[in-house]
């Protein structure tokens, strides 16, 4: 069963292009190294560009567990967390009810 899951966070406004390459770098890693990672999106507010919201997809537990472990994870941290603003990033856990894809 699919596990669904957003991150939002906030990060200083000098960092912005800094973070917004970094997601470009991680995001390419993972289309490239994680098949358990079904979806993997990254969207910025364009009325607050520095809000970062990602959702992503994993196939399983054990595909969302070899995530969080990459070396790309922490790499990625290394650049946003030092620029957070507004508390560290709130991950949450959804169950899809209804979807459509095209």
């Amino acid at each position: 069963m699919s596990i669904f899951m957003t991150a939002r966070y906030e990060v200083q406004p000098d960092a912005v292009d800094q973070v917004t390459a970094a997601i470009v770098q991680f995001v390419d890693y993972i289309e490239s190294a994680e098949p358990g990672s079904i979806m993997y999106r990254a969207w910025q507010n364009p009325a607050k560009p520095t809000e970062f919201v990602h959702l992503f997809e994993f196939a399983d537990e054990a595909a969302r567990e070899l995530h969080g472990q990459s070396a790309a994870v922490k790499r990625f941290e290394a650049v946003y967390i030092p620029q957070l603003v507004s508390g560290p990033v709130k991950f949450t856990q959804f169950v899809e009810v209804a979807s459509v894809a095209r």
